[in-house]
C-alpha cells in the first residue's frame, strides 16, 4: 500500500530523515516507534503532503503521491497535536469536516464508543482534555478509510476509553484495514501492532514483526527491547540495523 524510497528532509542544518526505505502492505496494524526526533511525524507528513521532502520516493497505492492531493480522501489521519476552533462545538467540527472531505461518514458509532453526546454542544475551549482527544478522534476516524494514521491517540484518554479505542482498532484491522499507530506508550504498542517500524537518527533501524523483535533483542517485552536498543546505541553510536519485509 506504501512504499517509501530513500527519503531525505533537511530543516536548516538538522538532517532529519536520512535516506528512509519504508514498504508497508496489507491490511494490521503498525507501531511507528522511535525516540523523540527520530523523524516519524517528519516522514508522517511527507507522506500527508505538510512537508515537502527534499529527494526520495513516496508511493501510495503504486502511484507517486509527491505533489498531489486527491489520495488523502482515502486517509484517516490523528494528528498529534490537533488545533481546532476553540469557539467551534464538537457537533459544528463534525459537520464542518463532513463538508470538507466527501463520503459517508459514521459519527454516531464514535459517539457512542465514546459516549460523547452530551459534550457535543460545547465549545471546544470548554472541553477537558479527554474529551478534546475524544473529539479529535471522532474528527479522524469519522470517515471510513482504508488507511488511518493516529499519531499519539491515546493521549489523555482514561482506562475504559483506551480500551474501547483498541478494540475499535481491532475491529477495523478486521476489516481490512492498514493503520499506522506512533506512540511513546509501549503497552499500547504492544497490545496492538502486528509489526513494528523502529526509527533512529532519521534512519530505519528495524522493521518486522513484534515477535522477530524480541528475539533479536532477547526480551520479553517491547518496553524492555526498545530499552535495550536506546541503551547500545549511546554505548556504540554506529548501530547495526535489521529490516525485514
Amino acid at each position: 500500500m506504501i512504499a517509501i524510497k530513500n527519503l531525505h528532509k533537511s530543516f536548516k542544518k538538522n538532517h532529519v530523515l536520512k535516506g528512509i526505505d519504508v514498504e508497508i502492505r496489507g491490511q494490521g496494524i503498525l507501531a511507528l516507534l522511535g525516540p523523540n526526533g527520530s523523524g516519524k511525524t517528519t516522514m508522517l507528513k511527507c507522506f500527508l503532503g505538510m512537508v515537502i521532502p527534499d529527494s526520495g520516493e513516496i508511493l501510495f497505492q503504486g502511484n507517486n503521491i509527491i505533489g498531489q492531493y486527491v489520495y488523502r480522501q482515502s486517509v484517516g489521519y490523528l494528528p498529534q497535536i490537533a488545533k481546532f476552533p476553540e469557539n467551534l462545538t464538537g457537533r459544528e467540527l463534525i459537520e464542518l469536516m463532513k463538508s470538507i472531505k466527501s463520503g459517508e461518514t459514521r459519527e454516531d458509532a464514535l459517539i457512542d464508543l465514546f459516549d460523547l453526546s452530551s459534550e457535543l454542544d460545547k465549545k471546544m475551549s470548554n472541553l477537558s482534555g479527554g474529551n478534546r482527544q475524544k473529539v479529535n478522534i471522532t474528527l479522524a476516524l469519522m470517515h471510513d478509510s482504508p488507511l488511518i494514521i493516529l499519531d499519539e491517540p491515546s493521549a489523555g484518554l482514561d482506562p475504559l476509553s483506551i480500551k474501547k479505542f483498541k478494540d475499535f482498532l481491532r475491529l477495523e484491522k478486521e476489516r481490512g484495514k492498514t493503520i499506522i499507530v506512533t506512540t511513546h506508550i509501549m503497552s499500547l504498542a504492544e497490545d496492538l501492532a502486528d509489526d513494528i517500524l523502529f526509527l533512529l537518527d532519521g534512519q530505519v533501524y528495524f522493521q518486522g514483526s513484534l515477535s522477530r523483535l524480541l528475539e533479536l533483542q532477547m526480551e520479553e517485552s517491547l518496553e524492555n527491547a526498545i530499552a535495550q536498543i536506546l541503551d547500545s546505541k549511546k554505548k556504540s553510536p554506529s548501530h547495526e540495523r535489521y529490516i525485514e519485509v
